[in-house]
């Protein structure tokens, strides 16, 4: 079992964050009092699809793999989390169980804010409920766009798109320009082998997208990203 730590960088962590910053000094205090911290061994779980929801919780360090498993045993990837993500909304709102599968790809910390907290500060603070709204309305955007990356265009398409939506301002705040992923990782991401991205990093690199370097990948056009195609077509994976 994940070892839980006592709070207080993950509560600094929280504070910090676009919603802990407009929380009323009462409203802080109850987080500060609550928010625990999980620190998760590469390759460990994170989450359960069938589990229990207790926490709504957020990345302060390293990397998670959000993906689903069918019941003949079909996986698929929905997306990546990275450093300042929070993530669990939905499940703690709808349904009380975790919907997905959360994985390490990293050494991880992650913050903790119970469940019964993150209810009170919806009924306590508009601007934290604005900002869940934002969470969710561009959770269901980038959901929107890897399906349809799936379904309708080339495995390098996929690609481009985890890593633009790694810079989207509301689920991704503060993210570097500059982003420390390797090649094996971004396969994880975005569910395309490694072959395959390195062949979408070369054809982004020409385009000037994007420019690479050995573990980390420097983003020159977020738009230019989410508009990316390759001229083979809508190439499902194969």
């Amino acid at each position: 079992m994940p070892r839980v730590h006592a709070p207080q960088e993950a509560a600094a962590f929280a504070l910090s964050s676009p919603w802990g910053r407009t929380l009323t000094p009462a409203q802080a205090e109850r987080v500060r009092a609550e928010v625990r911290e999980r620190r998760i061994a590469k390759g460990s779980a994170i989450c359960h699809a069938g589990a229990e929801v207790e926490f709504w919780k957020g990345v302060m360090e390293g990397l998670i793999k959000m993906s689903v498993v069918s019941a003949q045993g079909r996986h698929a990837t929905l997306t990546g989390l990275a450093a300042g993500a929070w993530f669990g909304e939905g499940p703690v709102l709808r349904s009380r169980l975790w919907e997905f599968d959360g994985v390490a790809l990293r050494d991880t910390r992650i913050a903790l804010v119970p469940r019964a907290t993150f209810l009170w500060l919806l009924d306590e603070s508009p601007a934290f409920a604005r900002f869940v709204i934002g969470q969710l309305s561009e959770r269901l955007a980038q959901f929107a766009s890897i399906i349809e990356a799936e379904r309708l265009e080339s495995a390098e398409t996929r690609v481009a798109r985890s890593l633009a939506w790694l810079y989207n301002p509301v689920l991704y705040p503060g993210v570097n320009q500059e982003l420390e992923l390797t090649q094996q990782e971004i396969g994880y991401l975005s569910g395309v082998p490694r072959q395959r991205v390195n062949r979408a990093l070369k054809l982004m690199q020409e385009q000037d997208l994007v420019r690479v370097r050995y573990g980390a990948v420097h983003i020159n056009n977020v738009a230019g990203l989410m508009g990316f195609r390759t001229e083979d077509g809508a190439g499902a994976l194969r």
